[in-house]
């Protein structure tokens, strides 16, 4: 899919809101699944400079419905903190976002709610001011260890009652209890309830060729009569990959000689998915990098960077295999995310461009800013594919609850 000609057979999910919309992953999926974004907001200078270059304009009370009707996405370049929603009261039919994970995640400071970039509370606050239909929210599975599970499912609870609001200086603990209290009773108004449920999806498991797990959360608002949200079932499995390698089919796609060696009864899988997409899968047509920090004539973003090494802890990822989870970093994240190991057992670092094919974004979606800032917004991301799985199911309840 082009970024820039996107595909208009897509039925309408309809209107939408992108909060913490970074380098553009989960909007771009929603909008190749038919939602037309009324704003889209996000503070960071080079995320906002990606979307202006490739999908959005500059949001104005003038020009934002000719913005949406020329096909971008009218962007406010704020702090969500001080945007007011309440012109979309009533308007808006989904509110999503990847809620910032840097508060849960293992490779950060993991303050949890505590940290100040814990913005779930804002999230709460646009629901109030606008009321929307559908709530999708993504986040690491980290924010389900013990240590952050409590404050997980009072999350969960205030999402299901946003309107039961925590008033100033009140602790969370004792705002959960009085959240508790208010969900033992149906409510008056069911407009200002919504069900709530939650799934962990494995990328790899919806065509990325990544591991990459993530919790998403999906509320339906509690009038619309529809139940918890079903997870979209996987399209792609590791047992058909392992039964093609087993076979000689994926060895034969990629012209190459059988690498590993299988059990006979890998032969005989019985998994009507398609394979899970491996690395090698996902950078098929590019040339190999040059490692000359130069960009390729041809190709954007496809500068080959030197100075690649093992060492412990930081292992390269598997050609043959989908690719690690990657990060939010470029050269010393741990674990060796950004790095691949060679068909001639040699290991280099991945080219920007491919690691945005690891992400799933099409190839002319242009990245501001140098390697680092590159490498966070697509770290920060989430994966289109896994994206568009998770809108078309959302679409398709909302659909259901309109009788379309």
């Amino acid at each position: 899919m082009s970024a820039r000609n996107r595909s208009k057979k897509a039925p309408p999910g309809g209107s939408s809101i992108e909060l913490f919309t970074g380098g553009g992953g989960l909007a771009l999926a929603m909008d190749a699944e038919g939602f037309r974004h009324l704003v889209a907001v996000e503070n960071n200078p080079r995320a906002c400079e990606t979307l202006l270059d490739n999908i959005a304009d500059v949001y104005s009370d003038t020009t934002a419905k000719r913005t949406i009707e020329r096909d971008r996405w009218p962007l406010i370049e704020k702090d969500v903190r001080e945007v007011d929603f309440t012109r979309w009261r009533n308007e808006v039919d989904l509110v999503a976002g990847g809620v910032p994970c840097q508060p849960w995640s293992i490779a950060g400071s993991r303050l949890g709610y505590e940290d100040p970039r814990n913005l779930w509370p804002e999230l709460f606050r646009v629901v109030r001011q606008t009321r929307p239909l559908v709530v999708v929210a993504e986040n690491v599975s980290g924010l389900l260890r013990p240590f952050f599970r409590p404050y997980y499912d009072y999350v969960l609870r205030e999402l299901s009652a946003p309107f039961e609001e925590r008033v100033e200086d009140e602790e969370w603990m004792d705002h959960d209890k009085r959240l508790v209290k208010a969900l033992a009773s149906e409510g008056d108004d069911q407009t200002e309830r919504y069900v709530v449920s939650h799934h962990v999806l494995n990328a790899a498991d919806y065509g990325v060729p990544q591991f990459r797990k993530r919790v998403f959360v999906v509320a339906f608002r509690a009038d619309l009569g529809l139940g918890p949200w079903e997870a979209p079932k996987p399209s792609h499995s590791e047992a058909t990959l392992m039964r093609e390698q087993a076979n000689g089919s994926y060895w034969e796609r990629h012209g190459i000689e059988p690498r590993l060696d299988y059990a006979a009864d890998m032969l005989n899988v019985a998994d009507d998915l398609k394979p899970w997409q491996t690395l090698r899968d996902a950078i098929i047509g590019l040339p190999t990098p040059v490692l000359d920090r130069q960009e390729h004539p041809e190709f954007l973003h496809h500068v080959g960077w030197p100075g690649a090494r093992e060492y412990r802890g930081h292992l390269p990822s598997d050609l043959d295999r989908p690719a690690k989870t990657i990060k939010a970093g470029v050269h010393g994240v741990a674990g060796g995310e950004c790095t691949v190991r060679l068909d001639d057992g040699s290991m280099r670092y991945l080219t920007v461009r491919e690691v945005a094919r690891l992400m799933t974004f099409p190839d002319d979606w242009r990245l501001a800013g140098s390697r680092g800032p590159q490498m966070r917004q697509l770290g920060n991301a989430v994966p289109v594919a896994l994206g568009r799985a998770v809108a078309r199911s959302v679409a398709g309840a909302l659909r259901s609850a309109r009788g379309a």
